[in-house]
């Protein structure tokens, strides 16, 4: 059994495959995020064991090479176990289903890079003191940072987001940004590795970020607590439904009006705008339908708003344009504003190389043929005359996990997040994708009202709590009068802070070398 452990096969690939895996329940729903330190604790040492035995009895093969593959292997685990859930949205239709083998394995072997590269790049370098803890932590901070934006960007489960059950933690991010503290959580998820090593300096840097981590705790704990109580800001009453309509339903597009007027329980006399959630509508000619619109201008008055998602279209000299919309509509169904999705999810909404893929019959997993084009008007929507002068940004679906969709726009009173979270099934991928929209809040500064059919539906405040929520399985309506608080942050502001943090590094690790060549 000990020579299995000392194996090549077990060192660069099982075990790797194992510590990347586990790391799923340090997220939502689990949050067992003490599983982290074990994981890159782990992996750190297992970096240094390769490379020692590299120049040993793994002498005959590359040692970049082992390097690459233990990062891969990491990276395939982390992956592989965190999106597994996107197998579910190919089991809807039987044109994708023989796609499940390779969604299972070729997205996470391709994002497993986002590991494998920063480990070869950095590998070689790592002994067992504090200036490699440090420049393994910038390696896979830069490498998450970069993930938001190649290839459109995927910042799904950085490791940050293992924190998303703490708010009290998080409230440092309206002041560093995302991508600051996910940078101080890397290196917090490393710092064991200091038990182990025999250096008298060790204890002091452990207590230094113990005390950084309950600093950093009282500090948003404080925040939360002394936060100013807005009784005198005006407020807007909302109320979010959730139909727990079936993806299958959706083809009757009355039937769905009817379940989501029921559930919104509408009350005529009284203000308030609706958040129904993303796809209500797949036919992009609804309004033209009498019975839906009669169905509007009966249940609804003068005093309500309707905020839901479409499919909607405008046609073009060479062909007819598709749009994931978010919709603001009055009683009569008339439009007052409408928001065309800008971040489209490749395969999910549009077909990277559509007219290659068209020819062996594929479409897009969503319903319709064509692919969705990429909106291109701006998220923020001023509303100036109803209720009152008040604005939202508005985010569908996935757009939701960009930093930099939230944090570049201004002047905006609340985030509104509508979203299909169907197409998860009964998976983990609804409270994934629901703890990003905990930190989008807290990073804004304003509340967060969303609305996901199948998914997480709630009203988060502008610190991260969860004040009203439906889950997943849960149908009917929650209602909550929210204060117009201004968004004032700016994305700019927290990059510049990333970059500086990233420099403090580097400057700390250059220090370090030279007091250890003296």
């Amino acid at each position: 059994m000990i020579n299995f452990f000392n194996k090549r096969i077990f060192v660069i690939f099982i075990f790797p495959l194992f510590l990347g895996g586990i790391t799923v329940f340090s997220f939502q729903p689990f949050n067992f995020f003490f599983i982290n330190f074990f994981s890159l604790t782990t992996l750190f040492f297992l970096i240094v064991y390769v490379k020692k035995k590299s120049k040993s009895i793994y002498r005959k093969k590359p040692f970049f090479k082992n390097l690459f593959i233990l990062g891969t292997s990491y990276g395939f685990g982390f992956f592989l176990l965190n999106i597994h859930w996107i197998l579910y949205s190919l089991t809807f239709d039987d044109v994708y289903i023989f796609l499940i083998p390779f969604s299972l394995i070729l997205i996470p072997l391709f994002l497993s890079l986002f590991f494998s590269i920063p480990i070869l790049l950095v590998g070689n370098f790592c002994e067992k003191n504090l200036y490699s803890i440090l420049l393994i932590s910038i390696s896979f901070a830069f490498s998450d940072f970069l993930r938001n934006f190649v290839l459109g960007g995927f910042p799904w489960n950085l490791w940050v987001y293992s924190f998303s059950w703490s708010v009290e933690s998080l409230q440092i991010l309206s002041v560093i940004g995302l991508f600051s503290l996910n940078l101080l959580a890397i290196t917090i998820f490393f710092i064991p590795s200091l038990f182990f090593f025999k250096l008298k300096t060790n204890y002091l840097i452990i207590c230094f970020f113990i005390f950084l981590v309950f600093g950093n705790y009282f500090y948003g704990s404080y925040k939360i607590n002394s936060e100013i109580q807005h009784t005198n800001l005006e407020k807007v009453n909302f109320k979010i439904v959730s139909a727990g309509i079936n993806l299958n339903e959706f083809k009757d597009e009355k039937d769905v009006v009817l379940k989501l007027i029921k559930y919104s329980e509408p009350d005529k006399k009284k203000k308030t705008i609706f958040i129904w959630p993303e796809g209500v509508f797949l036919n992009e000619n609804f309004k033209s339908r009498k019975d839906i619109k009669d169905l509007f201008e009966q249940n609804f008055s003068d005093n309500h708003l309707i905020i839901f998602g479409a499919n909607t279209s405008k046609s073009s000299p060479q062909k007819k344009i598709y749009y994931n919309s978010m919709l603001l509509v009055d009683k009569n169904l008339n439009y007052i504003s409408k928001y065309d999705k800008r971040k489209l999810v490749p395969f999910g909404e549009f077909l990277p190389f559509e007219d290659l893929f068209k020819s062996f019959g594929l479409k897009k997993i969503s319903f319709g043929y064509n692919s969705f084009s990429k909106g291109n008007n701006k998220p923020v929507v001023d509303l100036k005359s109803y209720p009152m002068n008040i604005n939202f940004l508005s985010l569908i679906c996935y757009e939701i996990i960009f930093p930099n969709y939230v944090n570049k726009f201004s002047n905006f009173n609340f985030i509104i997040n509508i979203s299909e979270d169907a197409w998860f099934g009964e998976s983990i991928g609804p409270h994934q994708h629901f703890a990003k929209a905990i930190l989008r809040s807290i990073e804004s500064g304003v509340y967060t009202i969303r609305s996901a059919n199948k998914g997480v539906s709630a009203f988060i405040s502008s610190n991260g709590k969860i004040l009203k929520s439906l889950q997943p399985d849960e149908i009917g309506n929650i209602e909550l009068r929210i204060p117009i608080q201004n968004k004032s942050n700016k994305q700019s502001k927290k990059d510049l802070i990333f970059l500086l943090l990233l420099i403090t590094y580097i400057f700390t690790i250059f220090v370090l070398l030279k007091i250890k060549n003296k």
